[in-house]
């Protein structure tokens, strides 16, 4: 799988979850962190923590190795390294404070419904 499906993948587990304003940025040449952040949000710590199970369950189902995984106790922000993707999952009140689409404004953005990949 590539990371361009790789990251459909993802963000449409996400989406079973009702991951609310998801987007998908392309960091290729932007970042060497990642080819693609995924960022979305729950409306409380516990769609927060079903949304970042989602995606350790795909990648699980994929035998893909997650990196790293931390916040999610907290479920405020939290940050998953998959590889290829890294997603963040935030609360909605922190999403709002941080607004890391704007961070990285220059990165391509798409959705699953309006522009894809």
């Amino acid at each position: 799988m590539n990371s361009e499906e790789w990251v459909k993948y993802l963000a449409e587990a996400a989406d079973d979850k009702k991951a609310q304003d998801l987007v998908m940025l392309k960091m290729q040449g932007i970042s060497i962190m990642a080819d693609y952040f995924i960022i979305c949000h729950g409306d409380s710590e516990k769609q927060v923590q079903a949304i970042s199970m989602a995606l350790r369950k795909a990648a699980d189902e994929k035998g893909v190795t997650i990196h790293r995984m931390e916040g999610y106790d907290q479920a405020r922000w939290v940050l998953i390294d998959l590889g290829d993707v890294v997603a963040h999952v935030f609360h909605k009140d922190e999403r709002d404070y941080y607004q890391l689409e704007k961070l990285w404004g220059d990165a391509p953005l798409y959705t699953l419904e309006k522009k894809p990949l």
